[in-house]
C-alpha cells in the first residue's frame, strides 16, 4: 500500500488535498491501526491488484455505523481510463449490502473531478446539496443499498 501511495502521490495531490509528509513517515503505524480496526469490523478495505500482484487501486468503507459508511477510492494513474473504478465501486456496493449489512453509503469528491463524479453517478449515487465553496469545492453523494 505504501508503494501505491508514494508512486501516485503527485497524481492524487493534483485532484485532492495531499496527505502530507507525516502520513508517509508514519505509514506503518497508521496502517497497523487501520488493519486492527478492520478486524474489529469498524471499516472495510478492498484492494485491486494487477497481474503482477502490484496494488493499482483501493476502495474503502470507513466510518461504519448504524448501517451506513463512507466510501472512498483511488486508482493508480497508470490504471485509469479502463473502467476499474466503476467496476470496483460496483463490487464494493454489493459487498456493503450483502456481506456487511449496510443500507446506505456516502461519498465525497472534488467538484472539479468529473471522472470521480461519473464513477459515483454510474453506480447509483445521487448528489446531496450544492457543492461546497472554497479552494477545493467538494460534492457529496449518497446511495441507498438493497439488502
Amino acid at each position: 500500500m505504501l508503494a501505491f501511495e508514494v508512486e501516485n502521490r503527485d497524481y492524487f495531490a493534483a485532484r485532492i488535498a495531499d496527505r502530507g509528509d507525516d502520513y508517509f513517515a508514519e505509514f506503518g503505524e497508521r496502517h497497523a491501526a487501520l488493519v486492527a480496526d478492520q478486524e474489529a469490523g469498524e471499516l472495510h478495505f478492498h484492494v485491486l491488484v494487477d497481474d503482477e500482484g502490484c496494488v493499482i487501486g483501493r476502495v474503502n468503507l470507513v466510518d461504519v455505523a448504524d448501517g451506513s459508511a463512507e466510501l472512498g477510492y483511488r486508482i493508480a494513474e497508470r490504471a485509469t481510463g479502463r473502467g476499474l473504478a466503476t467496476a470496483a465501486v460496483r463490487e464494493v456496493c454489493i459487498l456493503a449490502a450483502r456481506d456487511y449489512g449496510l443500507t446506505e453509503l456516502r461519498a465525497g469528491t472534488s467538484a472539479a473531478n468529473k471522472a470521480s463524479r461519473a464513477v459515483l453517478e454510474r453506480n447509483g449515487f445521487v448528489q446531496v446539496g450544492e457543492p461546497t465553496t472554497g479552494d477545493r469545492p467538494q460534492v457529496f453523494y449518497t446511495r441507498q443499498l438493497d439488502g
